[in-house]
């Protein structure tokens, strides 16, 4: 029987906004408003040739959705899920909103003239704070299992700071080094967290009985195939060492992705979006090994992993996250969810899968991306905006 922790610390006022009371809530809307304007932001960059005087506008918008973006989406999903998994309360009031704050000011510095070194102690800063955060819960209740997230943030932060130290010119190379890492800690990160709730939300979701398939050989080797890939491919992007690696990462994931498969995922924009995700990082070790066999573009696999990958996964987390942690009904989703979704995967496809057929268009397939993304994003705040800063529909704080 799975044992329940109870939170037993007397309960706080509600009040009339709910902005501060979890993680999900205001990391949730600055990563999607901060996924619209920093898109519309690389619109006048990579179109019109808009110019960033910190660091070069093509390391910025990688940075970004790496490090901005995305750290704000785990940030919150952390944030909230150790909640749910200890039973302590976390960050919440001003404590989180000066976290918050602290991510949000270091998006607008490189704008404004600032050094490049005050940017970097303002970002890392906010990833130690951010692992401190999540550590804590973790401590203070003896979950030890739980610790690997705490290395993974750590990882993220050292990723970072390798990252800066690349932009100064401390380290050779660094800046390839520090966002390629990051990018692979989000993706295992997701490999990590969805062999735990991409199945369990399928079969509590389809809406009929059925016991999907997982194979303890997979979950022992995937990591470590896919740990081994990320490091090849770091140091040696074009070797044969890598495809393989790239190659047989993909069969395992394709193995357990066919497991998770039902027909009843069709019909809940909540679950195949998570499905359509974790194929797209498929599809991207699959272009990992095109990379060096066929000698197309590594910035088609980089989308995979990213857009097609992380980035719908991300957007299909926070619309389900917000759902349930703020008391609604997680199996009746907004009907616009389902459109949400198929605008970003059809900004994936431009991306991603156009530029395979025909690259002489490359500019008009990135500017139809841009523009489905931005289009998608704004809608997913004119949905949630409210329900993430008003009290849950239930009453209760969180």
């Amino acid at each position: 029987m799975a044992s329940v922790i109870v939170d037993i610390a007397p309960p706080k006022n509600v009040g009339k906004f709910a902005f501060l009371h979890l993680g999900f809530r205001p990391f949730f809307i600055g990563a999607s408003i901060f996924a619209i304007i920093s898109m519309l932001l690389w619109v006048g960059i990579y179109n019109f040739a808009w110019d960033i005087q910190v660091y070069s506008s093509m390391t910025w918008h990688s940075h970004e959705m790496i490090f901005g973006y995305s750290m704000a989406v785990i940030a919150g999903f952390l944030l909230t899920a150790i909640k749910n998994w200890t039973g302590k309360q976390t960050l919440d009031g001003y404590p989180l909103l000066l976290l918050f704050l602290l991510w949000a000011v270091t998006r607008i510095l490189p704008f404004i003239g600032v050094p490049i070194e005050v940017i970097a102690v303002s970002d890392n800063l906010f990833l130690l704070l951010l692992t401190i955060a999540i550590f804590l819960p973790f401590f203070t209740t003896k979950s030890w299992k739980n610790l690997i997230f705490v290395g993974v943030m750590l990882l993220f932060l050292a990723s970072n700071i390798v990252f800066y130290l690349g932009v100064l010119n401390i380290i050779s190379n660094g800046i390839h080094y520090g966002l390629y890492s990051g990018l692979y800690l989000i993706i295992t990160l997701i490999l990590i967290m969805g062999r735990r709730v991409i199945p369990f939300f399928i079969e509590k979701g389809v809406g009929y009985p059925v016991q999907l398939k997982n194979w303890d050989w997979i979950d022992k080797i995937n990591l470590l195939i896919f740990i081994l890939f990320c490091l090849s491919d770091l140091f040696d992007s074009s070797s044969y060492t890598t495809a393989g690696l790239a190659g047989l990462s993909a069969v395992i994931n394709s193995i357990r992705l066919a497991g998770w498969h039902t027909k009843g995922i069709w019909n809940k924009s909540l679950l195949w979006v998570l499905y359509v995700a974790y194929a797209f990082i498929i599809f991207g070790l699959i272009l990992k090994v095109l990379v060096v066999t066929s000698e197309i573009s590594t910035f088609l696999a980089v989308h995979a992993f990213a857009l097609g990958g992380a980035a719908m996964l991300t957007v299909g987390m926070m619309a389900r996250v917000t759902l349930g942690h703020t008391g609604r009904n997680i199996f009746s989703p907004p009907k616009a969810l389902w459109w949400i979704f198929i605008l970003l995967g059809c900004s994936s496809v431009a991306r991603i899968i156009l530029p395979l057929f025909d690259s002489s268009l490359y500019l008009l397939w990135i500017s139809i991306s841009q523009g489905l993304w931005i289009i998608s994003f704004s809608w997913f705040v004119y949905i949630y905006f409210f329900m993430l800063i008003y009290p849950r529909t239930d009453g209760h704080y969180g």
